[in-house]
């Protein structure tokens, strides 16, 4: 094992332990695996400007789906949205499907935050882990049959595979959805029903939802044209400003999590993974739980260039195998700068372990259903 891996297998282990101080740790680690590729003669500065695209795009996404959350909160959206939802345990299944499809045109990041929003008002912020796991298990299974919901799609797409070829990883996130989301929504209304005395009271804000409308139009529009989304997002953020007040002030909650994740893919882009195993249903199998440690982003680009894979097997396992630890997907991290109690691996793990079975569910539905055609 090469010293890179020893030194992030470390990393992960100092973030599980000392959860609490994952941003210290974080740049500790990094700063480890700076100086060892320093002495073994690695060209730092010609990496980082290679790298320096993705990582100001996703910083720009997790700071600004912060913004965009405060402003659909402000909206009240959400309560006008909850007099339509069921008053037992199945709302939080109804929930979690509307997260599952709002990530299949959107970022996961923004299905998660959204979902998020909503969550904290039918709880009244009274929310279990279990079911913050699903929010983010159910905006990552969304994007994982889009080519506009999940940067790893997107990436493939625009190596020249087919949309068409992802859509069989809706099968696979259909039934991870319904055994994650039943198991999940049933526990949350054990630790906290669905609380109705506070719904629908509020006048809907037009204004701020159509910043909310802006913004993921922008996002959406630059992902098309420069695939750079963060740039879109931003200019409706700007241009929100002069009709609504800006919430800055959540970026002083946002930013934490933001750089932690930035240095972790920093890190994660440094260790030699220079090939994959030979492209088969159980390598691709092993890929989604490499994702949820290892930054998705390479682990794609790598199985592009390498070839021979199915590409909607590869799509969900990339795409929701990021769900079974919190900092696995960016759409984890992005929510837990809402809920700081997320940022416990071990907790996560323990009572997120429904994602886990339904990832190894949903993965064999679609085997079943729709095989394995590299």
């Amino acid at each position: 094992m090469s010293v890179e891996f020893i030194i992030f297998g470390v990393l992960l282990l100092g973030i599980a332990i000392f959860h609490e101080r994952m941003l210290r740790v974080a740049a500790i680690g990094t700063m480890a695996l700076v100086l060892f590729k320093l002495w073994v003669g690695f060209d730092i500065s010609a990496h980082l400007i290679h790298e320096s695209r993705l990582l100001i795009n996703l910083f720009g996404l997790l700071l600004g789906f912060a913004l965009l959350s405060k402003h659909f909160e402000e909206s009240h959206a959400p309560e006008r949205l909850l007099r339509h939802f069921p008053k037992d345990w199945t709302a939080g299944l109804f929930l979690l499907s509307i997260v599952a499809v709002i990530s299949t045109f959107l970022d996961n990041i923004a299905g998660a935050i959204i979902g998020g929003v909503i969550a904290r008002r039918m709880y009244q912020g009274n929310i279990c882990l279990s079911f913050i796991v699903a929010i983010v298990a159910a905006s990552n299974a969304g994007g994982a049959g889009s080519v506009i919901g999940d940067t790893t799609t997107t990436m493939m797409w625009i190596a020249g595979i087919p949309a068409t070829a992802f859509l069989k990883a809706f099968i696979a996130s259909g039934a991870a959805i319904a055994f994650s989301g039943v198991i999940a929504s049933r526990t949350q209304h054990a630790y906290q029903p669905v609380v109705n005395t506070v719904l629908g009271k509020e006048q809907l804000d037009a204004a701020r939802l159509g910043i909310v409308g802006l913004i993921v139009l922008g996002t959406i529009g630059a992902n098309i044209a420069f695939d750079f989304p963060a740039l879109g997002l931003w200019a409706g953020i700007l241009i929100g400003a002069f009709i609504r007040p800006t919430p800055w002030g959540e970026l002083h909650y946002a930013l934490r999590g933001s750089l932690f994740l930035v240095l972790l893919v920093i890190c994660a882009s440094f260790l030699p993974v220079s090939e994959l195993p030979a492209p088969s249903w159980q390598s691709t199998l092993g890929l989604g739980f490499a994702s949820a440690v290892f930054d998705n982003i390479p682990l794609t680009a790598l199985a592009i260039y390498q070839g021979g894979y199915d590409w909607g097997v590869l799509a969900y396992a990339v795409g929701y195998g990021g769900s079974l630890v919190w900092f696995g997907s960016s759409a984890g991290v992005a929510i837990s700068n809402i809920f700081p109690q997320a940022k416990n691996g071990i907790a996560w793990m323990k009572e997120g372990w429904h994602a886990a079975v339904s990832y190894v569910l949903g993965f064999f539905a679609m085997l079943f259903l729709a095989g394995w055609n590299p």
